[in-house]
């Protein structure tokens, strides 16, 4: 099957603090570097140019959704909108087989005089359509989008909202054969959100090509079939999503703490989070159980010795407190001992998170040992049942609910 996508050796280059300068006539240009003779003396232009993107390599076939993912800077925006062909590529070349729509920025393509209705059939002549397809398809956008109400109203008063269900629905109704979306999507509500995500499934089910830009890993995970990691504007990596998104976390420094010796009776000697088999993890799935690893020291070993856990939100609020007694663990005559702290999987929200580890006596009366803010662990979105909105707050505990119906 023939490529629908084609991108080989693409590289974007910018120029870092380039200013437009004001308009001069020539007799203030004499002046001006008469004043200032050796102002640019020594500095390249070379010097100031920053690779965006380089060296980019990859082929996508018909009917694909390829998720791309990298940390803030990696390209991502700057890939899309040159395959959009809304930047020129300064080197290499892209091949598009088929129609682009794309959503990348909020009202992207929307001209802020014309109304709704005006500014769907220009993005229908935009895209090459006849104006009877557009009408066919005009009942279909404005339900999906839900702007009824405003359809005739220009789209200069629209709310960023509304704005981007409106643009999302335009893209994706008027039948694209490559549908390109940003992180835009994140504008919208919940419900917004999935609906759009369920459209994306259904656009790539009747064969066309989604590429899709998001720091939501578990859409990645739900959605897409491809993935392409990028890391300062190169492709890192493709492939399965759960593969790349993997990738993606472990690329991260492992965080954990040790100490060599302590004189106290006992005392934290390592503190890490790991997974079942003991190997190093700070990216956690949602569904998956985080395990903090503690090795304590015992110099001085007494039956009223307690451990406690807490687990930290990002502004270091506790989300809970857990005390248990060190005695079960402790065998006679032994210096370390090693146990591990469970949370099981699909219990705690998707956020980043730390720890406070302390050992002290049972009445909190002596302190041992006292670590605040360790282990610093991400807990990401691998397939919730519900989505989660990017820097939403449903609080960090996901119950497992029982509902019983009293009356009807």
């Amino acid at each position: 099957m023939k490529p629908i996508i084609k991108v080989k050796n693409l590289g974007k280059q910018y120029t870092i603090g380039e200013v437009r300068q004001p308009y001069s006539t020539f007799r203030e240009s004499i002046i001006q570097s008469l004043k200032s003779p050796f102002k640019n003396f020594g500095k390249t232009e070379e010097a100031n140019k920053f690779w965006a993107l380089k060296d980019i390599d990859f082929e996508i076939e018909p009917g694909e959704v390829v998720g791309i993912i990298g940390r803030n800077g990696a390209g991502k925006s700057t890939l899309l909108k040159v395959l959009s062909r809304i930047t020129e590529p300064t080197k290499g070349k892209v091949e598009l087989y088929g129609r682009i729509a794309s959503l990348l920025e909020v009202g992207t393509g929307f001209h802020p005089e014309l109304t709704g209705r005006e500014n769907i059939f220009l993005n229908g002549a935009i895209l090459g359509m006849r104006r009877g397809e557009i009408a066919r398809k005009f009942d279909e956008i404005v339900d999906f989008a839900e702007v009824e109400k405003f359809i005739d109203t220009p789209v200069k008063h629209y709310s960023s909202g509304m704005y981007v269900r409106l643009a999302f629905a335009v893209a994706a109704h008027l039948e694209p054969e490559i549908l390109v979306v940003d992180e835009v999507l994140a504008v919208g509500d919940t419900e917004f959100q999935k609906k759009c995500l369920g459209k994306m499934d259904e656009v790539s089910k009747g064969g066309r090509t989604v590429l899709f830009v998001s720091h939501n890993m578990g859409t990645i995970l739900q959605l897409c079939k491809h993935c392409i990691l990028l890391e300062k504007g190169k492709v890192l990596v493709e492939g399965k999503p759960a593969e790349i998104v993997e990738k993606y976390y472990n690329n991260e420094k492992t965080h954990s703490y040790t100490k060599d010796h302590s004189e106290s009776d006992i005392f934290i000697k390592q503190v890490y989070t790991c997974d079942k088999d003991g190997n190093p993890q700070i990216n956690i799935g949602h569904k998956e159980e985080i395990r903090l690893r503690l090795v304590i020291g015992v110099n001085n070993f007494q039956q009223i010795q307690n451990m406690a856990v807490c687990l930290l939100r990002q502004d270091k609020k506790r989300v809970f407190t857990v005390n248990k007694s060190f005695e079960p663990f402790y065998r006679e005559g032994a210096n370390e001992v090693t146990v591990d702290f469970i949370i099981e999987g699909g219990l705690i929200a998707p956020m980043d998170y730390s720890f406070l580890v302390a050992l002290n006596t049972r009445t909190g009366t002596i302190t041992y040992d006292w670590l605040d803010d360790v282990c610093p662990i991400k807990v990401f979105d691998d397939g919730t049942d519900f989505s989660f909105a990017e820097g939403y707050d449903y609080g960090c505990i996901i119950l497992q609910d029982k509902w019983e119906l009293i009356r009807n």
